[in-house]
């Protein structure tokens, strides 16, 4: 088909960028970005997939059976961060986020990053 291709490189770009900008964000606010990421877009979510995220330290209280104090933690920084993601996310697709949601799991060491975007046309819709 004609234009698929074409297509699927822009989502594919459009995904490494979305992940890209994930882990800088993460690298800035915690000292340490994930090893791996990856991004998936289907219609109007977007949702990054990080994983060995966790700061040594952060291991640590995790081997030190503190890992609620962990979850508080990253829960703390997904808060402050937020605004520059939601930020990010709108700007590299064109669209208003409306909602984000983040949760981590801890064994294995996994995060996702949720975005819902406004659908299109939004204003028009019954």
């Amino acid at each position: 088909m004609p234009g698929t291709t074409e297509t699927a490189a822009a989502e594919q770009s459009l995904a490494a960028q979305i992940s890209n900008l994930v882990v800088q964000l993460l690298h800035t606010y915690t000292g340490r970005g994930p090893t791996k990421a990856w991004t998936s877009i289907e219609s109007d979510l977007v949702t990054v997939v990080l994983r060995d995220a966790l700061t040594k330290g952060e291991q640590h209280l995790v081997s030190d059976d503190r890992e609620q104090l962990v979850l508080e933690m990253r829960h703390a920084f997904q808060h402050r961060m937020r605004h520059d993601l939601i930020q990010g996310v709108e700007r590299l697709t064109g669209r208003t986020v409306a909602a984000f949601l983040s949760s981590n799991h801890l064994d294995p060491d996994i995060a996702i990053e949720n975005f819902v975007l406004e659908p299109h046309g939004a204003a028009g819709s019954a």
